[in-house]
C-alpha cells in the first residue's frame, strides 16, 4: 500500500481537507464576480488542489525516508566505532569482522586489496605496527557523514593517533564507504591521506 493510501486511510478526510482549505483560499482569492472565466478558473482549482495533496503526501514520504537515510547513518556511524576499538585493542580478528571483502584501502600513494578475511589477517600486524611508529591509540577527531542510500554510507573521517604519553603524532582525512551486505553494516573501502 502506497503511503499516501495509509495516510488517507489512517485519516480519513485528510485528501478533503486539504482540498477544501486550497478551494478555500483560491475563492477567496479570486470571487466568482471577478473577471477570471469560470472555467480556468475550475482548472486552476484543481491544480492547486492536487499541488497541495502531493505537497502534504511528499513531506510526509520525504519524513519517512529521512528515518530510514538516519538509521542507515547511525549504523554506519556504529561500524566505525566497532572498527576503531578493534583497532586500538589491537584485534586482528574484530577489525577484520567490521570489514567487508574484498575490502580496499587507498593510502600511501597506493592502492590495497584484500580479497579475503585470510588475506587481511596475514597482512595485519598491529603490534609491530605500535612499535616501529610509537602509536598507542587512534581517536575520531571528526565524523561525518556526506552522502547515504540504503546499502551504502561515505563518512568523511578526520583520525588522530597518539602515543603512550598521550602525544598527538599525527592527524588524517580520510573517506571511508560503508556497506551493508547480506544485512550487515562493514567498512568496505577507505581512502587516507595516512602512510
Amino acid at each position: 500500500m502506497s503511503l499516501a493510501r495509509n495516510l488517507t486511510a489512517t485519516y480519513p478526510g485528510l485528501k478533503a481537507a486539504v482540498r477544501a482549505a486550497t478551494v478555500r483560499a483560491l475563492r477567496k482569492k479570486y470571487p466568482r464576480g471577478s473577471m477570471m472565466k469560470s472555467f480556468n478558473r475550475v482548472r486552476l482549482l484543481r491544480a492547486w488542489a492536487l499541488l497541495a495533496s502531493v505537497m502534504v503526501f511528499g513531506a510526509t514520504n520525504a519524513h519517512a525516508a529521512a528515518d530510514v537515510s538516519e538509521s542507515n547513518d547511525r549504523a554506519a556511524i556504529a561500524v566505525m566505532d566497532a572498527f576503531l576499538s578493534a583497532f586500538n585493542a589491537r584485534d586482528e580478528a574484530a577489525w577484520a569482522d567490521s570489514l567487508h571483502f574484498p575490502h580496499v584501502r587507498l593510502a600511501s600513494q597506493s592502492v590495497t586489496v584484500y580479497p579475503d578475511r585470510a588475506a587481511f589477517l596475514a597482512a595485519m600486524d598491529l603490534d609491530q605496527f605500535a612499535a616501529s611508529s610509537g602509536w598507542r591509540y587512534s581517536t575520531w577527531d571528526d565524523m561525518s557523514v556526506i552522502q547515504s542510500s540504503p546499502n551504502k554510507v561515505h563518512i568523511k573521517v578526520k583520525f588522530s593517533r597518539f602515543n603512550a604519553r598521550d602525544e598527538l603524532l599525527a592527524s588524517f582525512d580520510s573517506l571511508y564507504v560503508i556497506e551493508k551486505i547480506d544485512d550487515r553494516w562493514g567498512v568496505r573501502a577507505r581512502s587516507s591521506f595516512a602512510p
